[in-house]
């Protein structure tokens, strides 16, 4: 006898979420920060969570645990119609892999941003332009697991092609839940210093340190930034966010996106959207952080 997997979510909670943005009197959500990847390497980032390893320190619950087809049928009872699969490698040669998966992932689920990563490696580059070719349209780069300076010279040519075809990449590399050895906004200084026009998308607002990302966010113009974590209650706890930064987050309303971490979230999905909300910025910049700026930025039209 065929059984249903077990839902990590409610019709209640789904419910709520809608109503949500049919307040806003927004079609949905476009969540630019979520993750799929292979169930193997999705088990060792669990098992990682689960022990409160040392980039995290903290007890850290997966709100949404459960088999691939639960957690894609949770997003679109959301009213979620755009999202993506954030891939990362930890070390040479699985990025080439990833992106491989990546390709067939988006194939079966059209909702997807098709997703890639790199890693600095010789063949980055060949690799890079394989995906860029098989229609990538947003990369994940992070630099806390990878371990690595994001202005490694072996990166030059991935860089030079990422800036060329105009594809956001959503970029780790703020020094939260804990420093690593290449975070922090000075690398992502550099970075933009040799490719001003890279379009990359700061994940997690670059928690800790919301200062100087959102500075950087201000000067370059294909930088953006993007909400996750950032603002909820489990943050705050660690890194608030300056209210005497709430002017400049409101003045660039136009460059912050949503993005959830989901499935990897110690609360539930509307908590998300609750803490954004809470910021009272406006209607019209929650409006524009939760599907207008990422519409427009990856021609996610409602269907």
């Amino acid at each position: 006898m065929c059984t249903s997997a077990p839902q990590p979510f409610s019709p209640a909670e789904a419910t709520s979420i809608r109503a949500f943005t049919d307040d806003l009197g927004l079609p949905g959500l476009i969540d630019v920060h979520t993750h799929f990847m292979p169930k193997q390497v999705l088990d060792k980032v669990w098992a990682y969570f689960d022990s409160a390893g040392p980039m995290i320190g903290r007890e850290w619950p997966i709100t949404y645990r459960t088999e691939e087809n639960s957690r894609v049928a949770a997003l679109r009872s959301f009213g979620v119609l755009g999202y993506s699969s954030m891939i990362y490698p930890h070390k040479p040669g699985m990025a080439q892999w990833l992106n491989g998966w990546a390709i067939d992932f988006a194939a079966s689920h059209p909702d997807c941003l098709q997703t890639a990563t790199f890693y600095p490696e010789p063949d980055a580059p060949g690799y890079v332009a394989d995906a860029i070719a098989a229609g990538a349209r947003i990369f994940k780069s992070h630099i806390q697991v990878g371990d690595y300076p994001p202005d490694d010279p072996l990166l030059d040519p991935v860089w030079k092609q990422i800036d060329d075809a105009q594809i956001p990449v959503v970029i780790h590399c703020g020094s939260g839940p804990a420093p690593g050895t290449y975070t922090g906004p000075e690398p992502i200084r550099r970075l933009l210093g040799r490719f001003p026009s890279l379009p990359l998308i700061i994940a997690h607002m670059g928690m800790p340190e919301y200062a100087d990302f959102l500075d950087l966010t201000e000067r370059y113009d294909n930088v953006h930034l993007d909400t996750t974590m950032a603002f909820t209650d489990f943050s705050e706890q660690l890194a608030p966010f300056p209210r005497e930064l709430r002017g400049q987050l409101r003045d660039l309303g136009h460059k912050v996106l949503f993005g959830s971490d989901f499935p990897n979230i110690p609360y539930p999905y509307r908590h998300s959207l609750d803490a954004c909300a809470r910021l009272d910025l406006g209607v019209d910049w929650l409006r524009a952080v939760c599907f207008d700026n990422a519409s427009h930025l990856f021609g996610i039209k409602h269907r």
